[in-house]
């Protein structure tokens, strides 16, 4: 074969691989108008005025303590997590480009025995850890020089359980013995009351300055449909289903076709408010497994604002989310189409967090 026909073939097939490539991550575009959030004055005061967890807005003996965001996997061997049931918040995306997610668990107001599996760090959800005022728990930490400088840095309070060295947490956390289907990266697990033992011998601050969310009253129950279902559509088999329960003013949450529920007590995992934030995702680099995804982290992101959706009290909202890019600590705001801070509902708070392209569909029961 000569040069020149080699050549050709060359070309041909660069043009192919480039077509599949544009057609394959090309973005469907949302169509909910971003509303505008620069007119919200910068927040002084407490979101709430009674003694209630900042985040979930309901009464508890830990309101005022430091929250710690908990890295957990989502993998289907790792399946059920223990403790999520008892998060005042928790934060779902993608954490290798297309396809798993992963998971942080926001601990504050209920404080569960154990919490597990552990998995390593990501730089997308330190930000958010970080403007919840969160100490930042996870088990080792995303092979990026840039990311491992941050943490090295002292941007956030963290332990690390991968190891003893420094301000790991090693002695802190331990591994079980894997049963089932599970791995030897799913066995990772902590005791909170040896979290916090170790965020006090690091001499981390145990007081909350995170302001909150604001809340509303639930609706009364004559004043709530009969149902309804929200399917978030993660590659399979981290898909997720939410169907709304009228009598407990609560979306039951199934996981790739498996009920979702708390390794510690097999309650179902059923939050009362879920929020979904339209958001670019690419690959950290080219060649890179890690994603990026565009919510307004200071070191890897251009976009700092999107279109949401909201779920409460069984209905849809539509709004916008914004995070100040140019601050690590900016608060997650999220804003009601009437470009207000929208109201929760007192109750557990689900952050799904995806792609344009991924589809997002609401059934309303009336």
């Amino acid at each position: 074969m000569s040069k020149k026909q080699i050549g050709i073939i060359v070309l041909v097939a660069a043009i192919l691989v480039g077509g599949v490539f544009y057609f394959s991550t090309k973005k469907k575009a949302t169509n909910v108008k971003k509303i505008q959030v620069n007119g919200i004055p910068e927040q002084t005061t407490p979101a709430n005025s009674e003694n209630v967890s900042p985040i979930s807005g309901l009464a508890c003996d830990n309101w005022n303590k430091r929250s710690f965001a908990v890295m957990q996997p989502a993998d289907v061997a790792a399946r059920p997590l223990a403790g999520l049931s008892q998060a005042d918040m928790v934060v779902e995306m993608v954490a290798v480009y297309g396809s798993i997610t992963r998971l942080m668990g926001v601990y504050g107001c209920n404080i569960p025995e154990e919490v597990g599996s552990l998995r390593s760090a990501r730089h997308d959800f330190v930000h958010i850890a970080k403007s919840l005022d969160s100490i930042y728990v996870h088990w080792g930490r995303a092979d990026i020089e840039e990311f491992k400088q941050v943490l090295d840095s002292g941007a956030i309070d963290d332990m690390n359980c991968n190891d003893d060295a420094g301000k790991s947490a090693g002695k802190y956390c331990y591994r079980k013995e894997a049963t089932g289907t599970m791995r030897g990266v799913d066995t990772g697990y902590a005791k909170f009351a040896s979290l916090l033992e170790g965020a006090k011998a690091f001499g981390y601050r145990t007081d909350n300055k995170f302001l909150g969310y604001p809340h509303q009253n639930e609706a009364p129950i004559d004043q709530r449909p009969n149902g309804g279902s929200l399917r978030v559509a993660y590659a399979k088999p981290y898909d997720v289903l939410y169907d709304y329960d009228k009598a407990s003013n609560s979306y039951f949450r199934t996981w790739g076709k498996a009920a979702d529920t708390d390794r510690n007590n097999q309650q179902r995992i059923a939050p009362k408010n879920i929020v979904v934030m339209i958001a670019d995702a690419a690959p950290i680099k080219v060649g890179e497994q890690y994603v990026n995804v565009q919510i307004g982290d200071p070191w890897f992101d251009q976009a700092d604002t999107g279109a949401a959706f909201f779920y409460m009290n069984g209905q849809q909202y539509k709004g916008t989310w914004k995070k100040d890019k140019s601050k690590i600590d900016s608060k997650l705001l999220f804003i009601d189409e009437t470009g207000q801070e929208l109201k929760f509902v007192p109750g557990q708070v689900w952050v799904e967090i995806i792609d344009p392209g991924q589809a997002l569909h609401w059934t309303p029961v009336s």
